[in-house]
């Protein structure tokens, strides 16, 4: 895998490269963790392989609906898509400019270009009949109850913490954007896009986009960037060296090659956190059953932590998918 510089690799950073457990979330603690990211992928950010970084934004988000919530008696509130533009904005601007510096002091190139991506979902998804992702603050009885009148949202007891807006998480159908990211890696850009999932749009009848109120898992978003810019290799970059099997449990296994097979028997059986690994081994799935199946290349799909991340391309760690 190694010796072709030509490559196409989606690099899916987890939410530990942006924001750790236990931080407050000052844009300072944010560029640390950026600078320690960028450092730990400098040999594969600086090789000649054609890169596009991938993030999530949920903290990022959340804090930005909750300040907008608290003005929102001077200030207009924000709609979601507008919130995760917003984010996939600033969030962009500092990884780009924080892998930018890491590379021009290695003397490497480092033409970097964040794209605000669109994200095609479909209005008739399921999803849309049962929201499920819970966003920003926690209410009280009588301000849910006010909100769901005034705003129509779905607002649902969370845990006996108060009561919280949840929103539909489709799946993502296609790209806006991708025809730009592909010209742009041809360029010998390398790209940021699908921030936090991307912003969910439909499409109307007269082939326009609008905004929905919804939110798409970064996981699922990062494969369909994948397929669309006809990757080689999906990277996640997450918390764990490896998937587990009976994670956490005095039982647990490394798995360090999986076949798409093997991986959905393991997700049948249960094996893998709904909030955590199992959207990350899903959407290897997605990416390898419906890239552009053409036998003379080997795609492949690595879950490993972002300092084994050139390791686990050598095969010396990190869990492989092949299909």
């Amino acid at each position: 895998m190694t010796g072709d510089k030509t490559k196409t690799f989606v690099i899916a950073l987890g939410g530990n490269s942006i924001l750790r457990a236990g931080q407050k979330g000052t844009i300072e603690e944010q560029y640390e963790n950026l600078r320690h990211t960028a450092d730990q992928l400098l040999g594969l950010l600086s090789s000649e392989s054609r890169i596009v970084i991938t993030h999530g934004n949920g903290p990022q988000v959340g804090n930005l609906l909750l300040a907008s919530t608290m003005a929102q008696d001077t200030v207009p509130l924000m709609p979601l898509d507008i919130c995760v533009a917003a984010t996939e904005g600033f969030i962009g601007y500092m990884i780009q400019n924080t892998l930018a510096n890491c590379l021009r002091q290695a003397g490497a190139p480092h033409n970097i270009t964040t794209v605000v991506s669109q994200v095609v979902v479909d209005r008739s998804d399921p999803a849309f009949d049962n929201p499920s992702k819970p966003i920003g603050p926690f209410y009280a009885e009588s301000e849910a109850t006010r909100l769901r009148q005034e705003k129509g949202w779905h607002i649902i007891p969370d845990s006996g913490r108060g009561y919280r807006r949840v929103v539909a998480s489709p799946m993502p159908v296609s790209l806006q954007q991708a025809r730009i990211i592909k010209s742009m890696l041809d360029a010998g850009e390398i790209v940021v896009a699908v921030g936090g999932g991307g912003i969910p749009c439909v499409r109307e009848d007269n082939r326009n986009l609008h905004g929905v109120e919804a939110v798409i898992d970064k996981d699922y978003a990062s494969a369909r960037l994948a397929i669309e810019v006809d990757a080689d290799v999906l990277f996640f970059l997450t918390a764990v060296e490896h998937v587990y099997q009976d994670f956490a449990t005095p039982h647990q296994k490394a798995l360090k090659k999986l076949s798409v097979g093997a991986s959905k028997k393991l997700l049948d059986e249960g094996q893998f956190g709904k909030g955590s690994m199992e959207p990350k081994v899903r959407a290897a799935i997605m990416f390898l059953e419906e890239a552009n199946p053409d036998r003379r290349r080997e795609r492949e799909v690595i879950i490993t932590l972002p300092e084994t991340a050139l390791a686990a391309l050598q095969s010396k760690t990190g869990t492989r998918i092949i299909k």
